[in-house]
């Protein structure tokens, strides 16, 4: 075995991946859409296991109430207001310096989604909403490019690989976004830490085959395991394709992608808190604008992002480089958009 090679050498010995799988691996290119709870144990599994590219794209920044099950994040993160694909990047090369790690601080949408997907060979759910799953969903169908859908809710989650025009894609599955209050949130259900990982790690595998050249032994199944109850159950859908007569797969339908379906303001969960997108994209001179807004609060300032905490409202506003902005102390639409347009402008 070379010496390049020895940081896998126990991954090498296992029969179903073997020195030729591994190199594959190294010339393998992922994107994890989403640094939270999924993407930050996908990004340091993959890291850790020798896939040569990983681009990590997330919107977010680091809180508190992250540590709990987002493994990749410490508690100097929070202090020093680091975007997540920031963070996630400078812990995973410490751990393998010998890949590359490409962080996007960007909002996963219809007009950064392709750009994201150049060049990638599989995309990764790390979401956890499933406007951006329904896009991820119509942009790999477009593309042609295989992704595996994963999410997490409580003690329970699901895991399922998606070849478009082969096998059942995401609206083959659910049809339609869910009605707001028809369905469970980390709001009201919480979130354990060990079925994150647990349907990670089964998405990490599916990764795994796929990308060391092995997608025969990928079953069309839905995985789907609640550690509480410690069931672990499966779903075939190698037929669910054929059956559903799929306005996307087979329609050719793209509403999410072209923009027709999605959203400017996006309610996140468990937070209390509100991202705000302008409707045009642009790059913000940060700095200018903290000087802007020194007279309405306490602001602080890095490469990044900016944060405003105001002075006379329990109201605290991250301001990104791409003009987004996310609003904690409201879960309200309405009163997001009016603080925008108050601070940071229209």
């Amino acid at each position: 075995m070379s010496s390049e090679l020895e940081r896998y050498s126990r991954q090498i010995r296992f029969s179903g991946l073997s020195e030729e799988g591994q190199r594959k691996l190294l010339n393998s290119r992922v994107l994890i859409c989403g640094c939270g709870a999924l993407g930050t144990v996908l990004a340091e599994t993959l890291t850790r296991a020798g896939v040569g590219y990983l681009r990590i794209a997330d919107r977010d920044f680091v809180e508190l109430s992250n540590l709990q099950r987002q493994v990749l994040f410490d508690e100097e993160d929070i202090a020093s207001h680091q975007p997540k694909a920031i963070a996630a990047a400078e812990k995973l090369r410490r751990i393998n310096s010998e890949i590359t790690i490409d962080p996007h601080v960007v909002d996963i949408d219809h007009t950064t989604i392709r750009p994201l997907m150049e060049g990638i060979d599989l995309v990764l759910d790390g979401t956890d909403n499933f406007e951006i799953r329904f896009l991820i969903n119509d942009a790999c169908l477009e593309t042609g490019t295989p992704w595996v859908y994963a999410g997490v809710i409580g003690s329970h989650g699901q895991t399922m690989p998606i070849f478009p025009h082969e096998s059942a894609c995401l609206r083959c599955l659910i049809g339609e976004i869910p009605d707001a209050g028809s369905a469970e949130t980390c709001e009201t259900a919480g979130v354990l830490g060990p079925a994150v990982n647990v349907v990670s790690s089964l998405s990490a595998v599916t990764a795994l085959k796929l990308l060391s050249g092995q997608k025969e032994l990928v079953p069309l199944k839905l995985m789907i395991v609640d550690v509480w109850e410690g069931s672990l159950r499966s779903m075939d859908v190698s037929s669910l394709r054929d059956q559903s007569s799929c306005p996307a797969c087979q329609g050719g339908e793209r509403l999410w992608l072209s923009g027709e379906r999605g959203s400017q303001s996006t309610v996140l969960c468990g937070r209390n808190s509100v991202q705000v997108a302008p409707p045009h994209k642009g790059e913000l001179n940060l700095p200018e604008l903290a000087e802007r807004l020194r007279t309405a609060g306490e602001v602080s300032l890095n490469r990044y992002l900016l944060r405003l905490t105001l002075r006379d409202e329990e109201f605290e506003i991250t301001v990104f480089r791409d003009g987004r902005a996310i609003i904690r102390g409201t879960d309200e639409l309405a009163t997001a958009r009016t603080l925008y347009s108050r601070y940071i402008g229209s």
